[in-house]
């Protein structure tokens, strides 16, 4: 992925920022009462800052409610997904660390749009 480059996801959209060899950071917006899956990753780590709305974020079967201004670290291997429960978007800044920053590292448990893994 390139800077610059843009997604579209059934959750919402993301912006990649900046894209170098040691790590990847995306502005991601996901829709009211939408969700990303419960996933997790086995070649990076996470840092999420809220910039906008409110989040629910699921970190290893533990629930955070998060609004703008709080930020979660997201462990290596850690099983984690982001809610927007609001009525505004939710507008969260990705940063990934790591040693590969490819989307087949989503390793997806659950999905509310059928993209699971089996």
């Amino acid at each position: 992925m390139a800077t610059g480059e843009t997604g579209e996801r059934p959750w919402g959209t993301y912006l990649v920022l900046d894209d170098e060899p040691e790590f990847k950071v995306k502005r991601i917006v996901v829709e009211p009462g939408k969700r990303l899956s419960y996933q997790f990753h086995e070649h990076r780590q996470e840092h999420w800052f809220i910039t906008t709305g409110q989040a629910l974020v699921v970190l290893d079967e533990a629930k955070h409610k998060l609004v703008a201004g709080d930020a979660i670290d997201i462990p290596r291997g850690s099983k984690h997904r982001i809610e927007n429960p609001g009525l505004v978007d939710l507008i969260f800044v990705e940063v990934q660390l790591g040693d590969y920053f490819g989307e087949d590292d989503i390793i997806r448990l659950d999905d509310d749009f059928g993209r699971a893994d089996s």
